[in-house]
């Protein structure tokens, strides 16, 4: 059987509810397993990566403990225990998401940009668990804590479908507007640039898992607005009742 040598086929840009999938193996490298096809999201865009478990014909179950970008262009890394045992190079395998924790992270993660869109005003980092979220403002005035949490509730409670689109390179060019993040820029160099598309109110790139609907949120509590200098204002979010 011949090792995985090919990027990694990511299934989860096309179906991020996708929860497993059938996948060759290739050799560990720098501590990952490398699969021809994969559910897992690699580490990204203060999104975490995925863990979980990749289950053999045989019966043994090797943790899946996270997932990062590998250093190959689209090569995906499943991170196991370097002592664990692993199915031969070639041979099939199921690779199983830990669900709860990913959706989470696609509610959160949505969360933030529709965050982005109440708070007008460039955003100098972020990051995201599956227990909690926020974004860093450039922005020198005071916030209302209790008026943001209003305005973002108000979006989520609109069930706003929520979708990827791709833009060419030139066109994202021709409209810097729609990149929010200052030290962050979207890859470009492929010819095209995935966006996250929430109908009507907020369009950027990114390359994250989403919800499909707003509603899928849920309530979200504005845990604290803190100051990070003269011109930097965090914002943390954590779920309210579960969906």
């Amino acid at each position: 059987m011949t090792p995985v040598t090919q990027p990694t086929e990511a299934l989860f840009r096309e179906d991020p509810y996708a929860r497993t999938c059938e996948a060759r193996i290739g050799a560990a490298a720098a501590g990952g397993v490398r699969l021809d096809r994969t559910v897992f999201y690699p580490e990204g865009g203060g999104q975490p990566g995925d863990t979980g478990v990749l289950r053999a014909d045989d019966g043994s179950v090797t943790p899946v403990l996270g997932t990062r970008k590998g250093e190959a262009a689209g090569e995906i890394l499943h991170l196991v225990d370097p002592a664990a045992p692993l199915p031969a190079p070639g041979s099939r395998v199921t690779a199983e998401l830990d669900w709860e924790r990913r959706h989470r992270h696609m509610r959160m993660h949505t969360c933030l940009h529709l965050l982005s869109a109440v708070i007008d005003a460039p955003v100098t980092g972020g990051q995201l668990t599956a227990e909690k979220g926020r974004l860093d403002f450039d922005l020198d005035s005071k916030l209302e804590k209790a008026a943001v949490e209003e305005q973002l509730n108000a979006l989520i409670a609109r069930d706003l479908p929520v979708a990827p689109r791709w833009i060419s390179d030139e066109a994202l060019a021709a409209q810097p507007e729609l990149v929010k993040t200052m030290r962050v820029k979207p890859p470009t160099g492929q010819g095209r640039v995935r966006l996250i598309d929430v109908a009507g109110v907020d369009l950027q790139p990114c390359g994250g898992t989403h919800v499909a609907r707003t509603g899928e949120i849920g309530p979200v509590v504005v845990r604290k607005i803190e100051s990070k200098g003269r011109h930097n204002r965090r914002v943390t979010l954590v779920f309210g009742e579960a969906p």
